[in-house]
């Protein structure tokens, strides 16, 4: 992945022509050095036309049940990190969250645990859509995080547009902001460690280097930027076998001081 952080950046069209065969996600920046667009390759496997007819194909009850999934996992997810940093009411209102999704979410547990989280994590007045600089660090992050997401997905010759639950007409990465969601705690755990009122060069590296940090999946110890691969594949393989149970969940990770070692919990294996 390359990130150009200034419109002050010239690139020849050979080189970025390159990068695109090489499906190299290159992520451009605004004037205010946030990310705005991005650049992504037309095919990203010789079969990409079979793959997309098959996702347009995709039956609407396998994609309701592995929806249900992915809400349950993020809700857990949320749910540990607030354990970790000492809400253990919240993260036990959470868990029964969790416990209670069925139908597609239709009763939106997963709206009411987000005020529940956020509130628990940056105070009582927190809102996601205030302009402060707790959001610029999310929304960078998660942006980061969506692009690795629709790069995985292009790179297995499906169409990020496409989602299983997101349906924006103007949202061209539907399926990705799908996928990504159960990995959004792992930005919002960089942010909450971050000090100082505004939101600068450090912070950004700070929220890209979230894809390099330690997790477990499939049994095994992955940086995040591999642990989505293994995730978008083993959820193509649940989508195309109809089986939820073929997704490929990953475990919160620990440090333990004095070894420097990510382990995961328990609780997430």
């Amino acid at each position: 992945m390359v990130i150009l952080d200034s419109t002050a950046i010239s690139l020849t069209a050979a080189l970025l022509c390159e990068l695109s065969k090489r499906k190299i996600k290159v992520i451009f920046c605004d004037d205010k050095r946030l990310p705005y667009g991005e650049l992504s390759p037309y095919f990203g496997s010789v079969d990409s036309s079979d793959k997309l007819r098959r996702q347009i194909g995709w039956e609407p009850e396998i994609k309701a049940r592995i929806w249900e999934e992915i809400v349950r996992q993020k809700i857990m997810c949320q749910s540990c990190l607030l354990a970790e940093e000492g809400h253990s009411e919240s993260a036990e209102m959470l868990r029964g969250y969790s416990c209670d999704i069925r139908d597609k979410d239709c009763t939106n547990r997963e709206g009411f645990a987000a005020k529940v989280y956020f509130n628990s994590l940056f105070g009582p007045s927190f809102s996601r859509q205030e302009d402060c600089t707790i959001n610029s660090r999310l929304n960078y992050g998660y942006t980061i995080l969506m692009s690795a997401f629709s790069r995985e997905i292009a790179i297995s010759g499906y169409d990020p547009r496409i989602g299983i639950f997101h349906d924006n007409t103007f949202n061209r990465f539907n399926l990705a902001s799908d996928l990504m969601e159960p990995f959004r705690p792992l930005v919002d755990r960089c942010v909450l460690n971050m000090v100082g009122p505004s939101f600068d060069s450090e912070d950004k590296i700070r929220l890209i280097r979230v894809l390099n940090e330690t997790v477990e999946i499939d049994g095994k110890r992955n940086y995040v930027i591999n642990a989505i691969r293994t995730y978008v594949q083993s959820f193509f393989d649940a989508m195309e076998n109809n089986d939820p149970e073929r997704l490929k969940h990953y475990g919160k990770a620990e440090v333990h001081e004095g070894d420097g070692v990510l382990r995961p919990s328990d609780q997430n294996k």
